[in-house]
């Protein structure tokens, strides 16, 4: 089940379960659709995977399966894709 993580790991603005602007790769790394498709250009500094919208769980079973409230942030940003 995903952790749907509560911010961006570079700029740290939160991104609650239903936000659109969430992106993730397929180690559920987070960023914010700006920083993903700026200066990330689309690919994870962690990993070097592809950043793809992040699902949104269902309001309704939120409860149940809650999301994840710990925060993961680089202080320093995030490099560029170029650097990355």
């Amino acid at each position: 089940m995903l952790q749907l993580r509560p911010s961006c790991e570079c700029c740290d603005k939160d991104l609650p379960p239903d936000s659109e602007e969430a992106r993730i790769c397929s180690f559920e790394c987070t960023y914010c659709a700006a920083c993903a498709e700026g200066s990330l250009a689309g690919i994870c500094p962690n990993c070097g995977g592809g950043l793809v919208p992040r699902p949104r769980r269902p309001a309704h079973l939120l409860a149940k399966y809650p999301a994840s409230t710990q925060r993961v942030h680089k202080p320093g940003g995030c490099p560029t894709a170029a650097a990355a």
